[in-house]
Parts: C-alpha cells; structure tokens; sequence
C-alpha cells in the first residue's frame, strides 16, 4: 500500500514575498493584479495630488503665483520666504507652541484615564463594572448639547483657560472599549499567577497588561494626539484672547483671510510674501505632525484596532 501524504493547508511562499495563500484560493490572474495596481496607483494619486498643489505652492514665488494665477502644481524655483515669514515669531510660532503644549498634556491625561476605565471595566469582577459600562455606552448616543456643555464650562471658571481645551474631550468611549477589548484577550491566567505572587492591579496593569498592549495604546495615543492636534472648535468658543488661540485657529484666520500676524500682513501689503502662499505653508505646517507620526504607527493598526474592537 502506498501511503497517503496530506496536502499543506497553504501554498508556499511567492518569490516576491508575499505571504502564502491558503489552497483554497486561486492565484490571481495577470488581469486581476494589474487591474488592482492601478486602482491602488489612482488611489494614491488622489492623495498625493493635492498635498503636492499644497507643497508646491508654498515653496513658490510671489510672481510664480501670480503666473500660475492661483495654486502652482509645476513648480518654478523653491523659495522658503513663507515658512521664514511665518516661524520668525509672532503669533504663529507662539500658536504653535501652544498647539504642542495642550496636544503632549491632552494626550497624557486622556491616555491615563481611558487606560484606567478600560482595564476596571475589563475585569469582569470588579465592582459596578457592568452598570458604569451601560452609562458609557449611554454616552455614546445621547449628549448634553452644546449649550449646556458651554454653562457648565463657565460655570467651573474654565473660560479663557487651556484646561477647556483639554477636559471637555479629554475622553473617548470608543477608544475606551477599544482598549478593554484588547485587555480582555490577555491571558486571565498571566493576571492571576502575577496576583498570587503578591502583585497588585496598578502591578499588573503597569508591568503585565501595559506591555502586552502597546499595538493598542500606540494606536490610541495617535488618535487622541491627532484630535487634540487638529480641534479647533472648542478654542474658538471658550477662548477670547487672541495670543491664546492654538495653531488651527490662527491657520483658520489666515485661511478665511480676515486677519493675518503683524509681521505677515505687512510683508504681504508690501508685496515681498503672496498671501496663498502663507495660507498654504500653515497648512503644511499644520499636517506636518500627522504625516510624521503616522508611519510609526501604521502597523500597529492592523493589531491594535481590529483585535481590541473583536475581543470583548
């Protein structure tokens, strides 16, 4: 008799890489791969296109703007004046600072408290846990309203102050189940052998549960840097001193062209700077973090994100 080998359950690996497929999948066809390339390559163009019109732009002379008679996609010679003109102090330097000020203590204390809740709420025995998380999930379909958010602000004396840039958003539910979610998937008995050699919760929440979850905290931390980044709204409803208004304000202003830095204005009334120029060099300026940071980031997503939504 002749024994019967079984097949692998995947194929072997391609030469280019690429992991295998299971056998059950047919190899894709020539058609099919270059239909795909292209409309990832149209995807990307999509992307890109605008943010080189955005770049372009700002690098670009007062005359090539002129020339070009608005945004510049070919460009004609580099030139730094904006960006020069823009971080040589003033209002936009100083806004941007306080962009990278309330975006580093936001994130930290966000951070804090959503890993915190998370974690109390992932341990199925803890004390209420069931009744706190039903009036999370409350909060996530019903809210307050604008007005009564405004009263109660002003009630606690935050007006013209950083902390009402930071408390009324400081916390996310979706970012909360996210993170209990994916504490839920660690292993109960990893928890329980640290707990039966004498290891308390902030022990093991610092040095079992912590470690073990950095896909889902990187990507959490990019989530609330980039929202305490980019808001503007509550700036510029519990904000009435102009030197306090962060970066997005002050590139709104600039944008919407109804008021622009002393040094900026002059220049751009004298003709040395274009005022599209300046407009367009606050918005890389703006984007700059984000588009840094990301890469970082990126392959925690697939990890972080789908598991910690899944579990639990």
């Amino acid at each position: 008799m002749t024994a019967v080998i079984d097949k692998p359950s995947v194929r072997e690996p391609s030469r280019w890489g690429a992991p295998p497929r299971p056998v059950w999948e047919e190899e894709p066809s020539r058609a099919g791969l270059a239909g795909k390339g292209l409309v990832l390559t149209l995807a990307c163009l999509g992307i890109l296109f605008p943010l080189w019109i955005v770049v372009v732009t700002s690098l670009s002379s007062r005359k090539t703007i002129d020339e070009a008679g608005g945004l510049v996609m070919v460009p004609k010679g580099i030139t730094f004046i904006a960006y020069k003109e823009l971080l040589s102090g003033g209002q936009v330097t100083r806004a941007s600072i306080i962009s990278v000020l309330i975006t580093l203590v936001g994130t930290l204390f966000s951070m804090g408290v959503s890993v915190l809740c998370a974690y109390g709420l992932s341990r199925t025995g803890s004390l209420g846990h069931r009744w706190i998380l039903m009036v999370l999930l409350a909060t996530m379909f019903f809210s307050a309203g604008l007005i009564p958010t405004y009263l109660l602000v002003q009630s606690l004396g935050l007006m013209d102050s950083y902390l009402a840039l930071i408390l009324p958003s400081a916390i996310s539910v979706f970012n909360i189940l996210v993170l209990r979610g994916f504490f839920m998937g660690i292993s109960q008995e990893l928890i329980d052998s640290a707990r039966i050699d004498g290891a308390g919760d902030f022990r093991i929440l610092w040095q079992i549960v912590m470690p073990l979850s950095r896909a889902v905290l990187a990507v959490i931390t990019l989530f609330y840097a980039v929202g305490y980044w980019s808001a503007w709204f509550n700036a510029s409803l519990y904000l009435n001193d102009q030197d306090m208004m962060p970066l997005q304000n002050v590139m709104i202003q600039l944008v919407q062209k109804r008021e622009a830095p002393v040094g900026l204005g002059q220049a751009i009334r004298t003709g040395q700077l274009s005022g599209l120029a300046v407009q367009m060099a606050v918005m890389v300026v703006a984007l700059l973090p984000v588009a840094v940071l990301s890469p970082f980031v990126q392959r925690h997503f697939k990890k972080g994100m789908l598991t910690g939504a899944v579990k639990g």
